[in-house]
């Protein structure tokens, strides 16, 4: 019997975890991860693990692939499902835990990204941890707002999160500027192991734009209501609302919509020539480059997405299950750079006088606050786990 190996692999190896429940946030924000990471030099091979199907349309950068989850789901309540199987949520994570098992082992990354739950959900990262302990790097990325203080502590000490942090984690990324707000320190995580990244602003992956055509002929406002699971109320304020002068409006209800109120939205807009609805775009900044004004929903990526623009942004945030839309509003209009309008206040009215006047107001510059993270993440990266492999992988070629 002869072997012949392969010689070893001469790319950084890097996997991304990103757990999705709700709206697209999750899969958004570790793409522009991605992003950031493909800028390393050599370039890694990158493998992002979604249960986002969505994730296959979005924007990735060379050098990425995609390992699909089955898909979960939470309900108004805030409670989990299967998003498409008919299973109970035990038997959905075995399969989960399975499949990341599967793929990690055989894709044997040098760095491995967790986002927000350094167990993964329900404890299904646990065993593949365990396994790539001796030879990968992991970090937990958390975004800048995890919940309220006190509920987001309690929901830590509940998840046991430090023990997952002190047992297998190497640093935690922190996704935002801890001058407008640090939720790293309602956490009991070891001294030295965060780095404040600054927001994952500027910068995002950008490729030539192939989803609707922008209406160019004329100035136009957004209404933006991420993921649409949970953003009927805003989206039909928006499209009853009156556009300022001179401009259209264009809503986008996102793909997570129920079907019946994008109907209603499409029949608003077949009555009012001034309003233009769209399920999905496949690069919002192409859209946000030229918007007068943005009204949306205040999630992580949004709002990222809307001050790396400078576009003035008004935020009508989810309140529930969870209040990390309100405190990330409240924070950053505290500095100046948005609006707030609580979900208690909506209306048309409310979004049309707050329209009227923004498209007169000059761009947000954003200087207040650090917005470039995704410039420092390959620098990162690098310094954990080195330019270059430094481990062989041999595998059996032929065997005669």
């Amino acid at each position: 019997m002869t072997v012949r190996s392969l010689p070893a692999r001469g790319r950084r190896r890097i996997a991304l975890y990103s757990h999705d429940a709700q709206g697209l946030g999750h899969v958004r924000r570790n793409l522009a991860v991605a992003g950031a990471l493909s800028h390393m030099s050599p370039s890694p091979d990158i493998l992002l693990l979604t249960g986002a199907p969505e994730a296959s349309a979005l924007p990735r950068p060379p050098g990425c692939d995609i390992v699909g989850l089955p898909g979960m789901a939470k309900d108004q309540g805030g409670r989990y499902r299967a998003r498409h199987l008919s299973v109970p949520v035990s038997e959905l994570v075995r399969l989960r835990a399975a499949t990341i098992d599967a793929a990690l082992r055989a894709f044997d990354p040098d760095l491995l990204v967790v986002d927000r739950h350094p167990w993964g959900f329900r404890g299904e990262l646990e065993p593949v941890l365990e396994s790539l302990a001796e030879r990968t790097r992991v970090v937990l990325g958390l975004r800048d707002v995890l919940d309220e203080p006190a509920r987001a502590r309690q929901e830590w000490i509940d998840d046991r999160a430090d023990l997952a942090v002190r047992r297998w984690y190497h640093q935690v990324w922190y996704y935002g500027d801890p001058r407008v707000h640090d939720a790293t320190t309602e956490l009991d995580l070891p001294p030295g192991m965060v780095v404040p990244t600054g927001y994952l602003a500027r910068g995002r992956h950008r490729r030539q734009h192939t989803g609707p055509g922008r209406p160019v002929e004329k100035r136009y406002v957004l209404g933006l209501v991420g993921g649409g699971a949970d953003g009927w109320a805003l989206a039909r304020a928006f499209a009853s609302a009156p556009m300022p002068v001179g401009h259209l409006g264009v809503l986008v209800t996102g793909p997570r919509m129920p079907h019946a109120q994008r109907a209603e939205l499409h029949a608003i807009a077949r009555a009012r020539p001034e309003l233009r609805v769209f399920e999905f775009v496949d690069q919002i900044d192409a859209w946000l480059d030229d918007a007068g004004a943005v009204v949306a929903m205040g999630g992580y990526n949004t709002v990222c997405e809307v001050l790396a623009c400078g576009a003035p942004l008004l935020v009508v945030p989810r309140t529930r299950p969870r209040s990390e839309q309100l405190v990330r509003a409240e924070r950053l209009a505290g500095a100046g750079l948005l609006d707030v309008l609580h979900p208690d206040r909506l209306g048309a009215a409310e979004l049309g006088g707050w329209l009227a006047a923004a498209v007169d107001r000059p761009a947000v510059s954003g200087s207040e606050i650090d917005l470039d993270g995704l410039a420092r993440l390959p620098a990162l990266a690098t310094a954990l786990i080195g330019a270059a492999p430094d481990r062989d992988h041999e595998e059996a070629h032929d065997v005669a």
